[in-house]
């Protein structure tokens, strides 16, 4: 009988210990609105964009989180790394191959107050021809602020 007692006591402490560690974090994590996220992440795809038509492969860049651990999904193939990447976009893309980038219907979903993903269609005009295609990424808010973490480009 006191084995029992000792068990449900230990029980209870234990559910008490969770429910004071997690409770809080329920309470008093920090508000997000999904309407400033949609608005903050647009912004950044603007951004991103015009720095595209620039021909500033860096500044595009920069909305990407720079780890080794993105990944960047297109066709039958999927590349891990910023550095892998950037060396991609290098490599098919400078100068006037860059084109002219243009997104549109953009739509922003948001994941809780650190993440979100978003749909859309790109457009790349360069000279006479003309690429298009579908995109979803996920951005992830990190100290240095909103940066993509998965790139799947179609």
């Amino acid at each position: 009988m006191t084995s029992l007692r000792n068990r449900r006591g230990n029980l209870l402490i234990g559910l008490a210990f969770i429910i004071l560690i997690i409770f809080p974090s329920l309470v008093f994590s920090a508000p997000f609105s999904t309407a400033e996220v949609k608005a903050e992440i647009e912004q950044l795809l603007n951004r991103q964009k015009e720095a595209w038509n620039r021909r500033d492969l860096e500044g595009f860049m920069a909305y990407y989180w720079n780890s080794k651990d993105i990944t960047f999904q297109s066709g039958s193939n999927r590349l891990r790394g910023w550095k892998a990447l950037l060396e991609r976009y290098q490599k098919s893309y400078s100068g006037e191959k860059m084109g002219e980038l243009d997104f549109s219907d953009i739509e922003v979903f948001s994941l809780g107050s650190d993440y979100a993903y978003v749909l859309g269609r790109w457009k790349l005009q360069i000279q006479e021809e003309t690429r298009e295609g579908l995109f979803t990424l996920i951005w992830r808010r990190l100290p240095e602020g909103w940066r993509i973490i998965h790139d799947h480009t179609s």
